[in-house]
């Protein structure tokens, strides 16, 4: 495995103000990156979240009908709440959950629905995210920003494990 830096991304890609839907290219089998999104033992090493924030887990439940409640930590100290429902787990090929930011009274905001998508291209994977039923065009272009820090941050894990597979076996790891 090779997890080098090399990914793409792509500007929200949809006609809708309510839809966003990016790709990114990892550098890494798509074995590995989606139990980076479904295994606790990576997700609690990368956190799932943007660049600069850290996350607490109060409910984790990977598997169709299993429910999430997690808080993102800002920088600035505000924590942001959100939760969902997995509607999908197909392991390796698509992860599928309801996201729903909670205000600041616990009360759940819009309901959108994530979808991501696992595609293997040789040892490297495609990943497609489609988010949808945004409220608006705002909304839609600071998901986009949220998510393209959390696929960074995704790629410095997909890194530092390659670094560590290579420093354990520098033979077998390329």
């Amino acid at each position: 495995m090779s997890a080098n830096g090399s990914s793409t991304s792509s500007a929200p890609a949809s006609s809708s103000d309510t839809e966003l839907v990016m790709t990114r290219i990892f550098d890494a089998p798509r074995s590995l990156v989606f139990k980076a999104w479904t295994e606790n033992e990576h997700l609690e090493r990368w956190q799932g979240a943007p660049m600069g924030m850290t996350v607490t887990v109060q409910e984790s439940n990977i598997r169709p009908g299993g429910a999430f409640r997690v808080c993102m930590h800002a920088p600035d100290g505000v924590d942001h709440w959100l939760q969902g429902v997995y509607t999908d787990v197909t392991p390796p090929e698509r992860l599928a959950f309801t996201h729903t930011w909670l205000g600041a009274d616990g009360q759940p905001g819009k309901e959108t629905l994530v979808t991501i998508t696992f595609a293997e291209h040789g040892k490297k994977t495609e990943l497609t995210l489609r988010q949808t039923g945004l409220p608006s065009a705002a909304s839609r272009e600071g998901h986009s920003h949220g998510w393209n820090s959390t696929f960074d941050r995704l790629t410095g894990y997909l890194e530092e494990l390659d670094r560590t597979a290579v420093a354990i076996d520098p033979v077998e790891s390329r």
